[in-house]
């Protein structure tokens, strides 16, 4: 059997806020008044990788000094990795998550070679979720399952399930990569979403070097649950329920804004919770000495805004965000040679608040007909800057993924277009044709590949419009600012920031609907949206613009008119969009509202129609971008494109 090779990383993962939170909501199953748990997870640096094949038996070692001898290999068979899941022990995790996938989805096995584990065992980060995750993953990549990240996260879940290990469901986000990711666990129903930071965040986590019985703490715990009785169950209800939703509701408006300082008060401000209302439910084990002992140290205090215990709490592991990075390193000094304690250093990244994008691809190419009906125009090639062959779609979804986008929504027309797309970033080559690409470019295969692996689709049944075609994203983009950008249309910046980081920026900035624009000469206005405004004065450099008026495809007469900039004396050119747009979820309400009431432009639905809404609102801006758009839409922007691009 031929295999196909792919490596996959996995980080571990650290519970900023709501510890105890995922299976205290899971009690709402049985008592609705229970308030659903929340939690705030990040992924660290710290983390497993492996190299992944497909294989006929189920096989897992490590390449690592001293581990030789650690090796599971058996059929794909799941009775036989069901018992090897129940006995426990070093590869039980595996064998659980292959015996899940194998149970539910038609695949064969595979050959797993882990490569680097930098990840503490042990030590609260949830080493057993990260090898799950792994495993999910190698499957869902390799035999093209089409799990989405929760996906993922639910087949590591149930893995884990079958083995002696009872993980909680927050485990898992490890599945997000390094991001904090908000979740919601509500009876069997969890809601996973990553969040916006605009801050960094210099943690450091140390293990305690102490003992406690995490069993006893659950099982103590649990006796509160579901159904309160004393005192003490419905202060543990109230610690793990209201106070706890206030408190991640409160982080989460934190790290949106990147108050820091406000940040580590609230971590003390849970410890403090925790201490009055959950660990009197487990006093010997949640005293916690040597926790508070720590997070009482005046060098500690100044070297941190706060801290919280980790996990299930107790003298386990122990949280502190450092004041900044030289803090962060004197800090996990301290801690290793002053207290003896194991200590890590996490640094969060800023993330823009705009993660995901949807790309409408549904058209039917009318313009380069009769090549599009061989294949779509979003697949037609051209040469990219690194001198590498690429259709359009690929060097469109490279720049968004550069510039921080991590979920793609391609509307499409059937199931054609997806087998075709998933042909493309999906199928992995024939070995004979691989092998005759050199060796340094094979590499893209694996940049192709985890690309597709964030692809989602959404068919368009119907043909009603552009507008209509956005709006079929809708559910893709849930309740937050979504990144537009056209299929057959890329970009070339003329700064160290692609066009679309610079867009993303900007609306960072503005935090309304935002369009790219750019500059066109009068004789190209019928081709293209054609708007006029004013530079908003709170940003330098004129880049950001408050549109006052815009129309599509205008005659150069009326562009002369109606869209002239003011003060442009010669009137000679014209702002245009660019191609890429941030929408808020005002542009959604608009569409759906248009959509039920059939309020049409030319006989369709159009997302011209639901900007201008915005626009006289006064919500609607534009964002001068330093680049150049390419077209390949029409046949001679094409030509110019194919001849300019690499330039």
């Amino acid at each position: 059997m031929k295999k196909e090779c792919m490596e996959i990383f996995v980080p571990g993962r650290l519970c900023l806020f709501g510890e105890h939170s995922d299976w205290a909501g899971a009690q709402r199953i049985f008592n609705s008044a229970i308030v659903p748990g929340e939690a705030i997870v990040t992924g660290i640096e710290q983390g497993i990788r492996a190299k992944v094949n497909k294989h006929e038996r189920f096989i897992i070692y490590s390449s690592l000094p001293g581990e030789e001898q650690m090796r599971l290999e058996c059929p794909m068979s799941a009775p036989q990795l069901r018992e090897i899941a129940r006995e426990g022990g070093y590869y039980s995790y595996v064998a659980g998550v292959a015996s899940y996938v194998y149970d539910n989805y038609s695949v064969q096995g595979l050959e797993i070679c882990i490569t680097e584990r930098t990840l503490p065992v042990k030590r609260g980060l949830s080493s057993s979720a990260a090898i799950c995750v792994l495993v999910a993953k190698a499957f869902n990549r390799l035999y093209d399952l089409h799990m989405s990240i929760k996906g993922e996260m639910q087949v590591a879940y149930y893995g884990e399930q079958r083995t002696p290990s009872r993980c909680g469901r927050l485990d898992q986000a490890c599945a997000f990569g390094i991001r904090p990711v908000h979740m919601i666990f509500d009876g069997n129903e969890i809601d996973a979403s990553s969040l916006p930071s605009k801050a960094e965040l210099h943690i450091v986590f140390a293990d305690l070097m102490a003992q406690k019985d995490t069993i006893k703490i659950l099982a103590d715990l649990n006796k509160s649950y579901p159904y309160p009785q004393t005192p003490l169950d419905r202060s543990l209800h109230d610690a793990l329920g209201k106070d706890n939703h206030e408190i991640v509701a409160r982080a989460v408006e934190l790290i949106a804004r990147g108050d820091t300082p406000a940040l580590g008060a609230l971590m003390t401000k849970a410890q403090r919770l925790f201490d009055e209302k959950v660990a009197p439910a487990c006093p010997d084990q949640l005293s916690a000495p040597i926790l508070h002992s720590v997070l009482n140290d005046p060098m500690v205090k100044s070297l941190t805004y706060g801290g919280k215990g980790v996990g299930s709490q107790g003298d386990g592991v122990v949280q502190l965000l450092a004041k900044d990075k030289s803090c962060q390193g004197k800090l996990a000094l301290y801690l290793r040679e002053e207290r003896h304690m194991d200590s890590y250093q996490l640094t969060l990244l800023p993330r823009h608040s705009v993660r995901k994008a949807i790309i409408p691809v549904a058209g039917y190419g009318t313009r380069m007909y009769p090549a599009t009906r061989f294949y779509k125009k979003e697949f037609f090639p051209v040469v990219d800057r690194d001198h590498l062959a690429k259709p359009v779609i690929l060097v469109l979804l490279e720049e968004l993924d550069r510039a921080g986008i991590e979920e793609f929504c391609l509307v499409i027309n059937g199931d054609e277009d997806r087998e075709q797309y998933q042909k493309f970033f999906n199928d992995f080559l024939a070995g004979d044709y691989l092998d005759k690409i050199p060796a340094q470019l094979r590499y893209y295969e694996q940049l192709i590949h985890r690309i597709g692996s964030h692809i989602e689709y959404v068919i368009q049944h119907e043909k009603r419009g552009f507008g209509h075609a956005v709006y079929q994203g809708r559910a893709f983009a849930g309740n937050q600012p979504v990144l537009l950008a056209l299929g057959d249309t890329i970009y070339r910046s003329e700064n160290e920031d692609n066009c679309t980081a610079q867009l993303l920026e900007a609306f960072e900035k503005i935090q309304k609907t935002t369009i790219s624009i750019h500059t066109i000469q009068a004789e190209s206005v019928a081709h293209y949206g054609v708007l006029t405004g004013t530079w908003d004065e709170r940003f330098a450099a004129q880049r950001i613009l408050r549109i006052r008026r815009m129309m599509e495809k205008p005659s150069v007469r009326q562009a002369e008119e109606l869209l002239k900039m003011p003060g442009d004396t010669r009137g000679d050119k014209f702002f245009s969009v660019f191609g890429e747009y941030v929408l808020t979820p005002e542009v959604f309400e608009i569409l759906g509202r248009n959509i039920d009431e059939n309020k049409c432009t030319h006989g369709e639905i159009q997302l011209t129609d639901a900007l201008e809404e915005l626009r006289a609102d006064g919500e609607l801006y534009g964002f001068a971008v330093d680049g150049s758009m390419f077209d390949v839409g029409i046949p001679q922007a094409y030509v110019e494109t194919v001849a300019r691009y690499n330039r």
